[in-house]
């Protein structure tokens, strides 16, 4: 666990709550005593992500696409 003082703390707070942000627990000290720690926020579920390429495979299969998206979007744009 990593210290820091309570005048950095005041001083440079961004860089002691990004290393907890980070995961690490970061202990306060005043005059050498330790009076706080700050720790990192525990998560009550995992964000779990859509898998897209499993829904474009259900989707369209195996087929492919004459255009891309990107193509689709320039010609929508008049950038062609």
């Amino acid at each position: 666990m990593r210290t820091t003082t309570i005048r950095e703390l005041r001083h440079d707070t961004t860089a002691v709550l990004l290393r907890v942000a980070g995961g690490e627990s970061v202990q306060v000290c005043r005059r050498g005593k330790p009076v706080a720690v700050l720790s990192p926020m525990k998560r009550k579920t995992k964000v779990k992500l859509p898998d897209f390429a499993a829904r474009l495979k259900a989707i369209y299969g195996d087929k492919v696409l004459p255009t891309t998206a990107s193509a689709i979007i320039s010609n929508s744009r008049g950038d062609s």
